[in-house]
């Protein structure tokens, strides 16, 4: 009888130290995430959002304006669709001609075959882009409309400005319809 309370004083409090560990890990993963690094960017066409992801939870939602001819896949150059697939912001250009902009690594190879078989450039230098230099949201949107870029991600500079901050160099963009 005595042996078994000795055991189970041993295994309480070896547990009791397997729950501390476990809990100290716990706690240290958690602190380590509570940065904002974005995992995912992800731009829903059809509702005119894109969301910020940490894994699989959104941290962040921004409406945006999108391509004049918003609705399909791009194809080529000048048909100002917005691209939908997988890409990766792949460089960051704080002197574009619009206030910052994210460049999206469009086209992709599909993205080059599907304008080789209609005998099209795909284009490129789609980006996330604020508003262009000089110009205010509202008076792009008034002259151009709601979805008024040539086929980029538009965003307000405020949101352009957060965006920038959260958002690193190789993150990944899921464009969907």
């Amino acid at each position: 009888m005595l042996i078994h309370i000795v055991i189970f004083i041993f295994y309480k409090s070896t547990m009791r130290s397997f729950l501390a560990i476990i809990l100290v890990i716990v706690f240290s993963m958690t602190l380590g995430c509570s940065s904002k690094e974005v995992t995912l960017v992800e731009v829903d066409k059809s509702a005119r959002k894109m969301y910020l992801r940490k894994h699989n939870k959104i941290i962040k939602a921004y409406n945006i304006a999108l391509g004049l001819n918003p609705v399909g896949r791009k194809v080529m150059m000048g048909d100002n669709k917005t691209p939908e697939g997988t890409y990766v912001l792949d460089f960051k250009n704080p002197s574009s001609k619009f206030f910052k902009s994210i460049h999206i690594s469009y086209p992709n190879y599909i993205d080059v075959l599907r304008a080789r078989s209609v005998r099209a450039n795909p284009g490129n230098s789609i980006v996330i882009h604020g508003t262009p230099n000089g110009i205010s949201e509202k008076a792009i949107i008034r002259k151009r409309g709601r979805d008024w870029t040539n086929g980029c991600i538009a965003i307000k500079n405020s949101d352009m400005d957060e965006i920038w901050s959260l958002v690193g160099i190789n993150t990944p963009i899921r464009i969907k319809p």
